[in-house]
């Protein structure tokens, strides 16, 4: 993707040559979204809520030198190192790179750059890099959006399917925008869902960060929708973000019990955003993190590309 021209903020710049991290937190996404917007991929680690969503989980902390913003972290794969992001923003990478192999060196610690998108690696390599780790389980789904809008042709057949289900069971189900007029009735019907039996601490750590998005919707640069049917009132409700020419989802939730909810929230919130975004090519529906079901799930919905993730060790 062509990066746009961001004006960034000079606040919080400390002096060159010198990292000094901080933690993060919901305060900083005004001040972190011009850079995530120059990072120039489709993958979700560069998004708001790719990163603020998960800063607890990978325990984040960031600084921004030269306009360039810095995050430190751990693996994606192993959270018993400590990793860093690829650096964003004006600097050349190559600058930015030397900066982190100078911080590494003066805190005597390895230098591993986490979560770095396929198309980076090389350039990486010519930098210094000593070998690279794929990180399968965390390479993101990417899908063309009009079709995922439309549910159109064979391979969708069964999806499709169950859509059509869901609208002869609820001919006058409605979809509609999230907003502070429906918000309080989003919460409540996610405070019904429970979460299934045996689910890993991610996904109890994915159901708080949702709690905590719907209850401070205002400082996240989501759109939302919500899918109502009479006498049920919402059965699922999705956020995403628009990154250029793609749409990232966030957070996608539904009732399980009320058959083809899930297709139809895809499709609908998928139609919505095209609608009002037509220059969205893609959706992004985001990594798997390993899980069996949430795997079979993305590969049923037919991605056009899995945008791989490495590793980089200097």
């Amino acid at each position: 993707m062509r990066a746009a021209n961001y004006r960034l903020s000079t606040q919080y710049r400390v002096a060159p040559r010198t990292l000094s991290f901080k933690a993060m937190s919901t305060e900083d996404i005004a001040r972190t979204t011009p850079f995530l917007k120059l990072a120039g991929t489709r993958a979700c680690d560069f998004t708001v809520g790719g990163m603020f969503m998960w800063a607890d989980w990978f325990r984040y902390r960031m600084c921004i030198v030269n306009d360039t913003l810095f995050v430190k972290g751990l693996a994606e794969n192993d959270l018993t190192k400590t990793a860093f992001s690829l650096p964003v923003g004006k600097m050349a990478l190559a600058d930015s790179v030397k900066m982190l192999r100078d911080y590494c060196r003066r805190t005597s610690q390895p230098l591993i750059l986490s979560a770095v998108p396929e198309e980076r690696v090389e350039e990486l390599m010519k930098l210094g890099a000593v070998r690279v780790e794929e990180l399968p389980a965390w390479a993101d789904y990417i899908y063309d959006i009009d079709s995922l809008a439309s549910f159109a042709g064979k391979k969708l057949n069964k999806k499709r399917n169950h859509i059509n289900r869901f609208i002869a069971e609820n001919p006058e189900y409605s979809l509609e925008p999230i907003s502070e007029n429906n918000i309080q009735e989003v919460r409540n019907f996610f405070d019904s869902l429970e979460l299934a039996e045996g689910k890993s601490l991610m996904a109890e750590y994915d159901r708080l960060q949702v709690k905590e998005v719907l209850s401070r919707l205002d400082k996240y640069p989501f759109e939302g929708v919500a899918l109502r049917v009479p006498g049920k009132g919402i059965v699922a409700f999705a956020f995403g973000e628009v990154c250029g020419d793609t749409l990232v989802v966030h957070i996608e939730k539904m009732d399980h019990s009320v058959n083809g909810a899930g297709e139809v929230i895809c499709r609908d919130f998928a139609a919505y955003m095209k609608g009002k975004y037509p220059q969205l090519r893609y959706e992004n529906r985001e990594d798997d993190a390993g899980d069996e079901g949430l795997r079979q799930a993305k590969q049923a919905l037919n991605p056009v590309n899995l945008l791989k993730k490495y590793n980089v060790y200097f």
